[in-house]
């Protein structure tokens, strides 16, 4: 088994890869942002992409990995518990109603942290991802709203070695979290807090641009957009109006490319490594799922209590059908008639998954997909990289031969 201890100073003699170079991880480098600092001595150990090792860590962080015949963590991993919230007063402009920002700006605000890494995007480009290291409750509101591109979050690692920071927030998504949890020992950190979200279908600047030009009917004024609970894509607009497109609707053929190698490859959906997860994909429209793995994870969301609204999560509905079906609608790119589309989306939000089975229905129909891109475009790496929770299901599913 790999050590996930890495030895000691040896990062100090090892420099930055220069931008441009071809990364280890090569296609299916996710741009995390490791290789853009001394820390890339330790790549070959801590990228998701080369060493799959969200067991092992698992135990490493949670003390323990996740019980592939308990259904839900099966599905999304180790946790203490789960529940659906909401802020009794929502964060002006946030995504949601803001507990992530909240959260962040708690500990800042309560001197339980010294930093958040988190990210802001550029002055030229509201969706140019700009990690920062967010000193003030003002810099951490200045991040609020996903960037829906590859961020290199981890870039600011060697900032926070040089800076003495000894607590700190790192928010962040699956691929980040996996390596910065396999270097965390050589930060020098005497507490470090992680907080992560559900990540899925991340595109480059380039390949974003081609989703909105394609899929929106205003592009140029999207401020920020989410798959949704009701099988159809929600764009917020400048002027605050919502557009919807259904799932079913969306140019497959067109935008089948579109997505990153490394999220086409991805097994972590739901953020394993974190210590608590704040999403949307299991909870009722309009509140946000959050998973709690392990105390630290509860410490972070005790800071929030007396500002949320919670209920228990549910779930209804059966998924398998029409994940099964969705299998070779991607595999053949079928687009349906938009009017088609908005029917099957009708029918499908009023008889079909909700809650956690939605959640269920999303991990099942992406790693279908995922398995199938690994198998076909990168078969060597099959059995190693693809964790034995997202083996066992996919084995639910007939997949396509070839």
């Amino acid at each position: 088994m790999t050590s996930l201890a890495p030895k000691p100073d040896k990062h100090k003699k090892a420099k930055a890869l220069k931008p441009g170079s071809i990364r280890p991880a090569k296609e299916l480098c996710s741009e995390c942002g490791l290789c853009d600092t001394y820390y890339v001595h330790y790549v070959k150990e801590a990228c998701a992409f080369i060493n799959q090792q969200i067991s092992e860590l698992e135990e490493q962080i949670h003390g323990q990995s996740r019980n592939l015949d308990n259904p839900n963590d099966l599905y999304f991993g180790v946790h203490q518990d789960m529940m659906a919230a909401r802020k009794k007063q929502p964060i002006e402009g946030a995504q949601w109603t803001g507990i992530v920002s909240s959260i962040a700006c708690e500990m800042l605000t309560q001197g339980i942290v010294e930093g958040v890494v988190c990210v802001q995007n550029t002055k030229e480009d509201r969706f140019q991802p700009m990690p920062v290291i967010a000193r003030t409750p003002a810099e951490v509101l200045a991040a609020k709203v996903n960037k829906p591109t590859l961020s290199p979050n981890l870039s600011v690692l060697e900032e926070i070695e040089k800076s003495g920071l000894k607590r700190l927030l790192v928010i962040g998504v699956g691929c980040q979290i996996q390596a910065l949890r396999a270097v965390e020992k050589k930060l020098g950190l005497e507490k470090l807090y992680v907080l992560g979200t559900p990540c899925v279908d991340n595109v480059s600047r380039a390949g974003l641009q081609k989703f909105l030009d394609t899929t929106s009917k205003s592009p140029s004024t999207v401020v920020y957009y989410e798959f949704m609970q009701d099988f159809q894509v929600h764009f917020k607009h400048e002027d605050g109006s919502i557009e919807k497109v259904p799932f079913f609707g969306l140019n497959t053929k067109e935008l089948k490319d579109v997505f990153a190698p490394s999220c086409m490859s991805c097994f972590d959906y739901v953020n394993s490594l974190a210590d608590l997860v704040v999403g949307y994909m299991g909870a009722p429209f309009g509140w946000q799922w959050i998973v709690v793995r392990n105390d630290t994870g509860q410490e972070m969301l005790d800071l929030v209590k007396n500002q949320i609204d919670t209920q228990p999560v549910t779930s209804s509905g059966d998924r398998k059908a029409a994940v099964q079906q969705s299998i070779p609608a991607y595999d053949k790119a079928v687009t349906l008639p938009m009017w088609a589309a908005k029917m099957m989306g009708v029918v499908i939000e009023k008889i079909g998954p909700k809650g956690l089975e939605y959640a269920r229905f999303s991990i099942d129909s992406h790693f279908t997909r995922n398995y199938l891109y690994v198998k076909r475009n990168h078969p060597e790496k099959l059995e190693n990289h693809v964790p034995d929770y997202a083996k066992k299901i996919v084995s639910q599913y007939k997949l396509p031969k070839a």
